[in-house]
């Protein structure tokens, strides 16, 4: 490496420079910043240029692909100036190449560049996971899944390998998979399981590259009776860590070991999944959860009810006096009006009781009525825009994601337009709300989806699209009753 000499006046302030490290940290996050740049990279300003020292290329194209916009933006904001961001591949043991020194100048900056150490967690006995089955739920629109996961954990080996459940949000998925893990924990105590988020694995398994420690992360990862991965949709766009997590369920499956995943969309409606990865998905079981129904909420209700009256009203009134009892009209009332998610009835329910014990009086139907009224309101079009999204995602071969993203391919941009119509027609939200919810599109966009869908609808023009499993034709009347059918389910 040809060393870089410079006067001392060239070189910026320590000041400047912490200045930098500290707005990139905020910026991108304090996580990524400690793996890629304060345990991994120097930093360094010097003759209109960003200097970043690396230990390896890896690291040099992985910040250069994910952060060079930041860099230069926060260099930019920091000292008024652009600078332009090169990279200098050194020794871990020695200092950058920004900090050498000429005829006695002092150093004014050494490098921070030292390898960060992957230390693996041992996969058992792992800690205790906060939800268990005992507070879950169960109903018609979860009893499958819970049915699947109980045979799980009862059978050493289950017929159910992968078990994949999935679901829209704050349904129980994850509910569900900690309980599992915890009910394994208990009943076969000596299981080598491992819960995480796809999210870990692909940053443990990043980090795992970067600090050649690959063999210790697959050896966590593979040597587990059962690998338990929540929101696997995470692996989308991401072809490098879909082929070691293929790998890592092949070892896992073969051994005969239990593999069970957690996702917002069916395998095969999961964008830029390998098709590897999606034929080990469907090869096991896979159960969805449904938005729990009115007898289900009902029971979320009571169920945290006997939890939150006595902890709410705790030091509010005196100890020889019981908490009061959610009345069954107050629990109806917000089953009834809260549809769309469990968080969302813990929440609505929650601001009942406070809003209760702070006043020091009793929990009735018009109290919460009151509490409510804005909640309910609000939350009404809500409910009723993501039944829309999920009827037209799952009719069309999507997922409300891609529908809220900027692609414009033909079948994507049909679920658009039908999802805008759709929400113009059953709620009573504006155009503008309409668009902010559906990704932060204008008004403008949605008045155009929805002229161009009316017009269609007139003519009872042919639609052509490609589903998941193939090219699909239909007109706009049938597609429209079938979608207006299923919403009102």
């Amino acid at each position: 490496m040809q060393e870089t000499i410079m006067d001392e006046s060239s070189i910026a302030p320590p000041k400047t420079i912490d200045a930098i490290e500290q707005e990139l940290a905020r910026r991108i996050g304090s996580q990524k910043f400690r793996i890629w740049f304060k345990d991994s990279a120097s930093i360094a300003l010097d003759d209109g240029y960003l200097k970043i020292g690396v230990p390896n290329t890896f690291t040099a194209r992985w910040i250069e692909n994910h952060f060079l916009k930041e860099l230069q933006s926060v260099t930019e904001h920091v000292t008024g100036q652009c600078h332009k961001v090169s990279f200098s591949v050194v020794p871990l043991t020695q200092s950058s190449p920004l900090a050498t020194s000429q005829s006695g100048i002092t150093t004014v900056r050494a490098a921070k560049a030292k390898a960060a150490t992957f230390r693996p967690k041992p996969a058992s006995p792992q800690s205790r996971l906060r939800l268990d089955l005992g507070s879950f739920v169960v109903g018609q629109s979860n009893e499958l899944a819970y049915n699947a996961a109980q045979v799980v954990i009862r059978e050493q080996h289950s017929p159910f390998n992968p078990l994949f459940i999935h679901g829209g949000y704050g349904v129980g998925k994850t509910h569900l998979l900690q309980g599992l893990c915890n009910a394994i924990r208990q009943v076969r105590p000596n299981t080598n399981w491992l819960y995480l988020s796809a999210e870990d694995f692909a940053n443990q398994f990043v980090l795992a590259l970067k600090t050649k420690k690959l063999e210790a992360f697959r050896r966590r990862m593979r040597h587990t009776d059962l690998l338990a991965i929540d929101d696997i949709h995470f692996l989308t766009n991401k072809p490098s860590t879909q082929e070691e997590f293929l790998h890592t369920f092949n070892t896992i499956n073969l051994a005969g070991k239990q593999v069970v995943l957690v996702s917002d969309a069916a395998p095969k409606m999961i964008q830029q999944l390998s098709d590897k990865l999606i034929n080990r998905f469907v090869s096991g079981m896979v159960v969805k959860i449904d938005a729990p129904d009115f007898a289900t909420r009902c029971k979320i209700c009571e169920q945290c009810a006997r939890t939150m009256v006595p902890t709410t009203y705790k030091g509010m009134m005196p100890q020889t006096e019981k908490p009061p009892k959610v009345p069954e009209n107050v629990i109806h009332f917000i089953a009834q009006n809260v549809r769309s998610n469990v968080r969302e009835l813990e929440g609505a329910l929650l601001k009942v009781i406070a809003f209760s014990a702070l006043q020091n009086g009793p929990i009735t139907l018009a109290l919460a009525k009151e509490v409510l009224a804005d909640h309910v309101e609000r939350c009404d079009p809500v409910v009723h825009l993501s039944s829309i999204e999920s009827s037209v995602a799952e009719y069309f071969g999507t997922t409300p994601a891609i529908i809220h993203s900027a692609k414009k391919d033909k079948t994507v941009a049909l679920a658009r337009h039908f999802s805008m119509y759709l929400a113009r027609k059953h709620t009573k939200m504006s155009s503008s709300e309409i668009g902010r919810l559906m990704g932060n599109k204008n008004h403008a966009t949605v008045l155009v989806a929805c002229k161009k869908l009316e017009d269609m609808v007139d003519r009872d023009a042919e639609i052509h699209w490609r589903g998941p499993t193939g090219n699909k034709v239909s007109t706009t009347k049938t597609t429209l009753m079938a979608l207006e059918t299923s919403i009102s389910k």
